[in-house]
C-alpha cells in the first residue's frame, strides 16, 4: 500500500513538471520566434530605430547600454589589467605594512 501510494504521487510529481516544462518551453519557442520575424519586419518598415532591432519590444529612441566602443576582448583586457593592478596594489600595501612593524 504505501509502495502504491510513493508510485501514484510520483507519477503526479512527473506530470506537474512535464506540464510546466512544456508549457515553457511551447512559451519560448512560439513567442520569441514571432517577436523576432515582428521586430525584422519593423525594422525594414523603419518603424523603429538601429538601437531596438536586437530587443524585442525595445523602446524607439532607446540607447545601447555599453556607449564605450571597446569589443568584447579589449573590455575583457581592460578587467583584467584592473585585477592585477588591484592586486599589486594590495600586496604592496601588505608588504609596506610588515616592513612599518619590524623594527
Amino acid at each position: 500500500m504505501r509502495m502504491f501510494f510513493g508510485l501514484i504521487s510520483l507519477l503526479i510529481a512527473l506530470a506537474i513538471v512535464g506540464s510546466v516544462a512544456k508549457t515553457q518551453l511551447h512559451a519560448l519557442s512560439g513567442s520569441s520566434i514571432s517577436r523576432l520575424s515582428t521586430a525584422a519586419s519593423d525594422a525594414q518598415i523603419g518603424n523603429r530605430d538601429g538601437a531596438t532591432i536586437a530587443i524585442p519590444g525595445g523602446m524607439p529612441g532607446a540607447t545601447p547600454a555599453d556607449t564605450s566602443g571597446l569589443t568584447v576582448p579589449q573590455q575583457s583586457q581592460n578587467i583584467q589589467q584592473q585585477f592585477k593592478d588591484a592586486t599589486n596594489r594590495a600586496l604592496q600595501q601588505g608588504a609596506d605594512r610588515s616592513a612599518k612593524e619590524q623594527p
